[in-house]
Order: structure tokens, then sequence, then C-alpha cells
């Protein structure tokens, strides 16, 4: 959709299953005088009162026969999440009931609404700008506190108000330089370029570059990291991936080889979402199956952003172990000696010292000795030794970081533009450009397929 639609859609707005109360939402001109005629007791649309609950049975008029008992709210246009007439419909949390009653909504010309419509109406509508739309989907999907108060102070309008402080001096130039477009015999008494110029620095490109930082700074806040747990068979990766989620995920035996594919699962680390991948033990071997999940060991490792690798402290060291050790050069790692509830084969630090260059820690994870340091290990590697610190006000995802990169190049570009006295109408393009980029993130200047691919990863019925 590159515009709004006139047309009234309907969906399930709470997860499918069994629950408690499900609600099926319908939003567009037609919501009121659709939803009225399938409720009991029938009710004078003037007398309803918007944006309150009311209580009735939900019918199929062509049988008349009761589908639930409901609480239903009617609430009008603009002061609704849509800026449309929207009505919320709470039945019981039945998979079969909600989609009983969903269905008698669309059988009377309403149309399913599409993943993210109703946030994109929000939108399209002037009620949110583009953070905030994309701030929707973070706070449904925030998986510790601290992502959920980044994706709530998004949600508020932070990073729009940044980004707005920052586009008024570039306008404020613009300005100043389209006039000296328009009267050439007067440029430089229309643009003092030192001026100016210091003005980008200061007032643009250095409250962009801030923003830059924030990303690196909180990013793993929003979005987690990867960890990929490796070693040979039956080192006690499985263990290790059971005592971080605190519950029996992996199936644990003395057997070698028990883990053939890989187990992913997310665990809240200080606040950061880590997703733990327990893969097959890495060695030398002609069963198939192993073969595979071995392979797929290895193009995971490539793909972490931290790798825990993990050997038995209560047996020599093998060449095996040398040559995982030698997989992830390069790559952020950890090494974690396990076992040492057993008698241990040699010194710790001898152990150690066959791996150069990796933070270690010693841990049993059979009897959960050692856990809280490694995740201190764990959060102290994401955080590039910087420990717990206060989060940015406003984080920028991805989108946004790339957007704000590109703007601080053709910012820079104005200010050089400015220094080295280049003609007016190139430097104009530079500002433009710089807007024009911050503008994406807001959605002043967002194309058609951007919106697109930003409310296609949204559910249906948000």
């Amino acid at each position: 959709m590159g515009s709004l639609d006139a047309d009234t859609i309907a969906a399930m707005a709470t997860p499918p299953g069994a629950g408690g109360i499900g609600v099926v939402k319908i939003s567009g001109p037609r919501a009121i005088s659709v939803a009225l005629p399938l409720l009991r007791p029938s009710r004078d649309p003037s007398r309803l009162k918007s944006h309150h609950l009311y209580y009735g049975y939900i019918i199929d008029p062509e049988t008349e026969k009761a589908v639930d008992e409901v609480l239903y709210a009617i609430m009008k246009a603009p002061h609704t999440y849509t800026r449309e007439d929207v009505v919320e419909i709470q039945a019981h949390g039945s998979r079969c009931g909600l989609h009983a009653v969903l269905e008698l909504v669309l059988r009377q010309g309403v149309r399913l609404a599409e993943p993210g419509e109703f946030t994109k109406r929000a939108f399209l509508n002037g009620r949110i700008d583009l953070t905030q739309a994309e701030a929707v989907a973070e706070v449904v999907s925030a998986q510790t506190a601290e992502g959920l108060e980044l994706a709530t102070r998004q949600l508020k309008g932070l990073l729009h108000e940044a980004v707005e402080s920052i586009r008024k001096p570039i306008e404020t130039v613009l300005v100043e330089v389209e006039a000296a477009i328009d009267f050439p015999e007067d440029v430089e008494e229309i643009i003092r370029a030192e001026h100016a110029a210091r003005k980008m620095a200061q007032d643009v490109i250095g409250p962009l570059e801030q923003l830059l930082t924030h990303y690196e700074e909180g990013h793993v806040y929003r979005e987690g990291i990867a960890a990929i747990i490796v070693g040979r068979p039956n080192v006690g990766k499985s263990s290790l991936m059971n005592r971080l989620l605190q519950k029996e995920r992996a199936i644990v035996t003395t057997i070698p080889g028990t883990t053939r594919d890989f187990i992913e699962e997310t665990v809240n680390i200080k606040g950061i979402p880590l997703r733990l991948i327990d893969t097959a033990g890495l060695h030398d071997t002609d069963d198939a199956l192993e073969t595979i999940g071995i392979q797929f060991t290895r193009q995971r490792l490539d793909e972490a952003d931290l790798v825990l690798l993990m050997v038995d402290g209560s047996a020599p060291l093998t060449e095996e172990d040398a040559k995982i050790y030698d997989l992830v050069q390069g790559q952020k790692a950890i090494l974690v000696v396990n076992k040492t509830d057993l008698e241990p084969c040699c010194a710790v630090e001898e152990m150690v010292a066959e791996f150069p260059g990796l933070d270690w820690v010693a841990i049993s994870a059979l009897y959960s000795r050692g856990i809280e340091a490694l995740k201190a290990t764990v959060f102290a590697a994401i955080t590039d030794q910087r420990g717990p610190a206060e989060l940015p006000t406003v984080v920028p995802n991805v989108r946004h970081k790339v957007a704000i990169q590109k703007a601080i190049t053709a910012s820079k570009a104005a200010e050089e533009g400015f220094r080295t006295g280049r003609p007016p109408e190139l430097v104009a393009i530079d500002l433009k450009d710089a807007l024009d980029f911050l503008g994406e993130i807001i959605g002043v200047t967002t194309t058609d397929h951007i919106l697109d691919q930003i409310f296609n990863r949204f559910c249906i019925g948000k």
C-alpha cells in the first residue's frame, strides 16, 4: 500500500491459541456499521458512547444463533489507534471461537488486515511517525526489560525528537544557501561560510555521530547477539546450555555425538538477549548424521557474534581441541574449562596457556559452579569490557544507522563545501541529501518499498 486505503479491515489482535480473552479488531469507515448487526442486544448507534465497554452476544445473522458472549467497544475517529472508526470485540480466547467471530465480520465485506496494517494506518494518518511505528513491533518482541525500555522510549517519540532537532539547523542553513542561489550577486553577504561550516559541525555532524555511538552502545539490548558453544564431543556443551537456560533443554548423556543438529534458545544475560546455540561436537567421524551436524556447526560458527570454546578440564587436551581453537581465530571467543568437579588433569593455568589470547572461566556445568562468573565474562565481552552502564536515551536500529551514516557523509560534504568555497548549488545538493536521509528515519521521505519492508515484519492484527 503506497497510500491510505479507504476500505475496512479486521483481524485477531491477540495471539492464536487458548486463553481467557481474545480480541477481534475492526478499523475503517464501515467498522461500526459492520459490527452492530452482529451484536445482541441491538443498540441504536447514536446512543453508544465512544470508548465505553458494552456487554452482549455476537450472533450469526443467518441462523440467529449466538456464537459467543462478548464485551465490545466502539471507538470513533479520530481518537483511535488508526485515527479511523474502530471496534474491538472481546470474546473468549478459544481459537475456534475467535475464528468464528472473525469469519462473521469478514462475511460482511470486510477485508482481512495485512501484517502491520493497523499500525501502518496509524502512521499514514499521522498519529505516529515511522520510528514510533517500528517501536510498536519492538515493544511486542522485546525479550528483556532493558530492550523493552529502549522500545518504549522510541514509542514516546524521543528518537523522532532527536532527528528533528538535527534537521532544523540543516534547514536553516539550506534557506541561506538557496537565497544565495537566487541572488548570486549577494552570495558573500547571505552566506557566512565559516559560521555555516561551524554550525554544520556542531549542530549536525556532532549529534549524528553521537547517535551512531548510541547504536553501538545499545543495539545489543534490542537485537541481542548470537553465542555458539563449540568443543569436541562430551565436554559438557549441552550441560552448559541447560544450566544457562535453567531447564533441561538439551539431552545430556555420556555417549559422544548426542547432539547431531543444533539447539537454539535465548537467555537473558544482564539484560542482553543472548541467542545461545548448542552444537554438534567437532571431531572426525564416519557417521553420516554426525557429519551433517558438524557441517551445520562450522556454518553457524562463522555467523556467531561470540564463541564459547569449551574444553574438558579433567582430561588432557587433544588434537581436536587444537583444531577447534584454530577455527575460532579472529572471532570474539571465551575459553570455558568445564568439569572442575572432577580431578584435574593439570593446573587450569597450564591448560589455559594453550589458548593464548582468550579470556577464560573455569566451571562445573553439572553442579552450576562458576556460571555467574561466566555470565559476567560474557557480558564484559559483549560490552567490550565497559561493564554495566546507563542505557542511552535513544538507540537507532540498523535501518536508522545506515541512514545516519549517509546523512553524516552528506553533511560533511556540505561542511567542506562551505570551507572551500564550493558553488552554493553544489552545497545545496549535499544539504538536501542530508535532509532526505534523516527524513527516511522518521518517514518524511521514505519510499513505499521501504514502508512495505518495515510493516511486513509485523504480525497480522498489529
